[in-house]
């Protein structure tokens, strides 16, 4: 799942590293994919590096129900079918294309039915103290910090995810995630046609897309 997603499932707590945990995995990811760490049963004296690592943890479990359920494996592999046509000539695997989207247009969703907000998610990030932050990531043994938060604090001055609201950007969001792997994923034509994909099964999801997080909350609650 994406940042929004995860931060669904706590959006009414008050513990903002709990929360930073949540999504912290994709963060280190995105701002460096050579980054590997397992802090996953590690104990830390401080409560606040504590609450990160928690947060980390739910975030494996949400992961792990999603991408296993039907409701992935279906909606994936559908819009994989879908936006084939779409990418004719693009480097792009169209299972990562279908994985992707079907992430995306999930946030979409939380943002434009006002399940989540795109302030609460980033009043949460900007309520936590880098020292905290780094303190976490030496414990976890990443013992250069510098590039992680140079793209954190690039990514909370952005505040690129706001702009996930905007049903037509979904396309250009999707390009960005590809073009960490891929140098020109898309042509302005492939785009074009995968926002009118998107836009379509998007529709088809709105009325029953809550049914995930039903269905991940309910098998949190049972671990």
């Amino acid at each position: 799942m994406n940042f929004l997603s995860h931060f669904y499932f706590d959006r009414n707590t008050d513990n903002c590293y709990f929360i930073l945990g949540t999504v912290l995995p994709d963060l280190l990811k995105n701002a460096d994919k050579t980054i590997i760490i397992h802090p996953e049963k590690l104990k830390h004296p401080n409560p606040e590096v504590n609450s990160i690592i928690q947060g980390w943890n739910k975030h494996l479990d949400v992961d792990r129900y999603f991408h296993s359920s039907e409701f992935f494996i279906t909606h994936s592999h559908q819009l994989k079918k879908l936006l084939l046509p779409a990418i004719e000539g693009s480097p792009v695997k169209p299972f990562f294309l279908g994985h992707i989207a079907l992430e995306l247009i999930l946030d979409n969703l939380l943002l434009t039915t006002k399940n989540v907000t795109a302030d609460g998610f980033y009043d949460h990030l900007n309520g936590c103290k880098q020292a905290v932050v780094n303190e976490f990531l030496l414990a976890a043994g990443l013992k250069e910090t510098a590039v992680f938060f140079k793209f954190y604090e690039d990514f909370k001055k952005s505040r690129y995810l706001y702009s996930y609201s905007q049903t037509k950007e979904i396309a250009y969001a999707l390009k960005r995630i590809c073009m960490r792997v891929w140098k020109d994923p898309f042509t302005p034509q492939n785009e074009a046609m995968m926002n009118d994909v998107l836009i379509t099964y998007r529709t088809t999801l709105l009325n029953d897309f809550t049914s995930i997080f039903d269905e991940i909350e309910i098998k949190l609650m049972a671990a």
